[in-house]
């Protein structure tokens, strides 16, 4: 269970740190601005799917925007710290352009520790009645 709200979370992230390290690559941001957007576009997208399924279980707005928050919020945030942290550490991959092997190798890199490393954190929420446990019963 800890590894499939994992992989769940990790889709919402890498939909936004990919979109977002893209963008602000492309216009030539610096490392600052380009982990902001990644970072909030993680999140809206992180978001955006525990909504879009807690939706469709017929779950009202108000106590699904609830759920989600209760649900992917740590998670999320354990992925970016550690996902942006691995794109920095490593060298040049921040100024790498998108046709770079450097800055693609990195962000698969910087997702699969990001994942590795969330997986305990989420197993250990789930065991405390938390994190995805909460949305659990409305999936199908």
């Amino acid at each position: 269970m800890a590894a499939s709200a994992t992989l769940h979370c990790l889709t919402g992230c890498a939909i936004g740190e990919v979109l977002g390290m893209v963008i602000g690559t492309a216009l030539g941001w610096s490392g600052g601005p380009t982990i902001a957007l990644a970072v909030a576009l993680a999140f809206f997208f992180g978001y955006a799917l525990t909504l879009v399924g807690l939706r469709r279980a017929g779950v009202d707005w108000r106590k699904a925007v609830r759920l989600a928050l209760a649900a992917d919020t740590l998670s999320i945030v354990v992925m970016e710290i550690v996902d942006n942290a691995v794109m920095v550490a490593v060298p040049g991959a921040m100024d790498a352009g998108l046709t770079s092997g450097l800055f693609w190798g990195a962000l698969a890199f910087a997702l699969l520790v990001a994942f590795l490393v969330t997986v305990p954190v989420n197993k250990w929420i789930i065991g405390r009645g938390r994190g995805h446990a909460v949305v659990h019963a409305y999936h199908h």
